[in-house]
Protein backbone atom coordinates (compact mmCIF):
# COMPACT_ATOMS: atom_id res chain seq x y z
CA UNK A 1 0.00 0.00 0.00
CA UNK A 2 1.42 3.33 -1.05
CA UNK A 3 1.13 6.38 1.51
CA UNK A 4 -0.17 9.53 0.21
CA UNK A 5 1.89 12.19 -0.40
CA UNK A 6 0.02 14.14 2.13
CA UNK A 7 0.25 11.14 4.91
CA UNK A 8 4.12 11.10 3.73
CA UNK A 9 4.09 14.98 4.94
CA UNK A 10 2.03 14.40 8.22
CA UNK A 11 4.63 11.50 9.09
CA UNK A 12 8.00 13.40 8.44
CA UNK A 13 6.15 16.48 10.13
CA UNK A 14 5.86 14.39 13.27
CA UNK A 15 9.11 12.60 13.12
CA UNK A 16 11.47 15.96 12.49
CA UNK A 17 9.82 17.54 15.20
CA UNK A 18 10.46 14.09 17.38
CA UNK A 19 13.96 14.04 16.37
CA UNK A 20 14.97 17.93 16.70
CA UNK A 21 12.97 17.53 20.87
CA UNK A 22 15.48 14.73 21.03
CA UNK A 23 18.63 16.23 19.30
CA UNK A 24 18.11 19.41 21.57
CA UNK A 25 17.85 17.87 24.91
CA UNK A 26 21.09 15.62 23.48
CA UNK A 27 23.09 18.52 22.80
CA UNK A 28 22.16 20.43 25.77
CA UNK A 29 23.01 17.00 28.04
CA UNK A 30 26.50 16.79 26.33
CA UNK A 31 27.11 20.55 26.63
CA UNK A 32 26.25 20.57 30.31
CA UNK A 33 28.76 18.29 30.87
CA UNK A 34 31.30 19.07 28.37
CA UNK A 35 31.58 22.54 28.04
CA UNK A 36 31.59 24.20 31.61
CA UNK A 37 35.57 23.90 31.57
CA UNK A 38 35.78 24.37 28.21
CA UNK A 39 37.89 26.76 26.16
CA UNK A 40 35.72 29.27 24.28
CA UNK A 41 36.86 28.45 20.60
CA UNK A 42 36.14 24.32 21.73
CA UNK A 43 32.92 25.91 23.06
CA UNK A 44 32.11 27.95 19.83
CA UNK A 45 32.51 24.56 17.63
CA UNK A 46 30.21 22.73 19.49
CA UNK A 47 27.55 24.57 19.14
CA UNK A 48 28.64 25.70 15.11
CA UNK A 49 29.22 21.90 15.08
CA UNK A 50 25.41 20.65 16.68
CA UNK A 51 23.64 23.97 14.96
CA UNK A 52 24.79 22.29 11.87
CA UNK A 53 24.30 18.91 12.17
CA UNK A 54 20.97 18.34 12.77
CA UNK A 55 19.85 19.42 9.76
CA UNK A 56 21.57 15.99 7.79
CA UNK A 57 19.08 13.32 9.31
CA UNK A 58 16.00 15.86 8.48
CA UNK A 59 17.28 16.15 4.70
CA UNK A 60 16.82 12.35 4.61
CA UNK A 61 13.40 12.61 5.02
CA UNK A 62 13.11 15.51 2.43
CA UNK A 63 13.27 12.77 -0.63
CA UNK A 64 10.58 10.45 0.73
CA UNK A 65 8.20 12.71 1.58
CA UNK A 66 8.23 14.90 -1.82
CA UNK A 67 8.16 11.83 -3.91
CA UNK A 68 5.01 10.33 -5.71
CA UNK A 69 2.80 7.34 -4.29
CA UNK A 70 2.32 6.48 -8.20
CA UNK A 71 5.18 5.40 -10.77
CA UNK A 72 5.59 8.66 -13.58
CA UNK A 73 3.35 7.60 -16.36
CA UNK A 74 4.99 6.78 -19.82
CA UNK A 75 3.20 9.24 -22.14
CA UNK A 76 4.87 8.83 -25.81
Amino acid sequence: MALSPRIKKLISTMLILLWILIYSLLVMRLAVNILPEANWLVTLLFYAAAGIIWIIPVGLFFPWMNRDARPPSRDL
